[in-house]
């Protein structure tokens, strides 16, 4: 009797050591240990950073509605990229003039802080994606993706505007170069997620080629720390490629539960929708959407959901409640994707169809509302009066 109760004891104390030691944090996945986000203004757009310390939410419904609720500012020139300063002002990024703009949150005035050295606008290259990090209040850098004369390149800039000149950038300082650059197929959007490292997505440049080869970083979504060296737990060490196989990345957003979601343009058959892991392969040149006829023990990941590019051609993405927000340029529509987890929950909802063109960017706030950009003066749209535009939508 004596030797079995000293069995149990042992036996529990090994269980409880071993229940401290997983709680205490072997297997570490993004987002794991970091602290709450900082309050921001209602209406100001959600930084990717903090996990949500509340459970999951039930499926959204299957039926949406947004309705424009204000124009916040209007009459800029090929906005591109979006990114949110504390407090809620955005920064866009202008394709075609190489410059960056501050607009208030609050009145709408844009404020031009400058334009970033060596951008080399042809195409569908310029000045792209542009992203803030959650340490912006100490360390005030600014993130750009733009096309150069030889390729296309990730640099960073310091805006302090307590600072002497004030609102202007400083000098870029290139912390990533050697994406592949092309006259199509840029990608060109970076964002950082709930792990503080930087995400960006790229196109093969029209070489097909890129978006298989692994040493290439063309036709991929890259990985990387804020000064652009290869991120801790990509699938290889020495290598910001965090996946691949893709044809011409545009968008990129997280759910609340940190899952990573990217849009892709298709050839001239499938847009997709992809929830993005590390070390997968999407398929392209190979699979155009999803692969089906018998080829699903290729290895190719399958997109969630796919859209005739007629319908589509997705830009931006964001996510708020419960869903995945696409815009649309040749669709000229803004599409809702209700999930539960990683499932749908009904078919794609579409909204705005025609009524203010080509839409490049959407934005989450942190009320649950987004913003929405417009890109009718990127010289394939028919830019009205007052265009470009950012939106403000209430989703309901």
């Amino acid at each position: 009797m004596q030797r079995r109760s000293r069995t149990r004891v042992l036996a529990v104390v090994t269980a409880l050591l071993l229940a401290a030691g997983c709680s205490a944090g072997g297997g570490q996945q993004p987002g794991d240990g970091m602290s709450a986000a900082p309050a921001k203004s209602p209406g100001a757009p959600v930084t990717a950073g903090a996990p949500s310390a509340t459970p999951p939410s039930p499926a959204p419904p299957a039926k949406g509605s947004v309705k424009v609720v204000r124009t916040l500012a209007t009459g800029l020139k090929s906005p591109w990229g979006v990114a949110a300063l504390p407090g809620g002002d955005l920064l866009v990024s202008s394709r075609d003039t190489g410059k960056i703009v501050r607009v208030a949150a609050d009145s709408g005035k844009t404020t031009e802080l400058g334009s970033v050295p060596g951008v080399a606008p042809a195409g569908e290259g310029g000045l792209l994606g542009i992203a803030v990090p959650s340490s912006f209040g100490t360390d005030h850098q600014v993130y750009a993706y733009f096309t150069t004369a030889s390729d296309n390149r990730i640099a960073r800039m310091n805006y302090d505007e307590k600072r002497p000149p004030g609102d202007q950038l400083g000098a870029p300082n290139t912390i990533l170069r050697g994406i592949p650059k092309g006259q199509i197929h840029n990608g060109g959007r970076i964002a950082f997620g709930p792990d503080k490292m930087l995400y960006a997505g790229t196109g093969e440049a029209g070489d097909t080629g890129h978006s298989q080869d692994k040493a290439s970083l063309g036709g991929k979504i890259l990985r990387m720390t804020p000064d652009g060296e290869p991120a801790h737990g990509n699938p290889e060490a020495d290598s910001v490629v965090y996946d691949y196989g893709h044809r011409n990345v545009q968008g990129l957003a997280w759910d609340r539960d940190h899952r990573l979601w990217a849009s892709e343009f298709g050839q001239d058959t499938w847009d997709e929708l992809n929830l993005i892991e590390p070390g997968r392969n999407y398929g392209w040149p190979e699979v155009e959407g999803r692969a089906g006829n018998g080829r699903s023990g290729s290895g190719f990941v399958d997109p969630v959901e796919q859209w005739r590019t007629a319908d589509a051609s997705p830009s931006g993405i964001a996510y708020a409640k419960g869903s995945v927000w696409m815009a649309s340029l040749r669709g000229e529509r803004l599409w809702r994707i209700p999930l539960d987890g990683t499932k749908p929950v009904a078919a794609p909802q579409a909204f705005l169809k025609g009524t203010y063109g080509r839409l490049r960017t959407v934005v989450a706030t942190d009320d649950g509302g987004l913003w929405l950009v417009t890109g009718n003066t990127d010289g394939r749209g028919t830019p009205h009066e007052g265009d470009d535009r950012i939106l403000r939508l209430e989703v309901t």
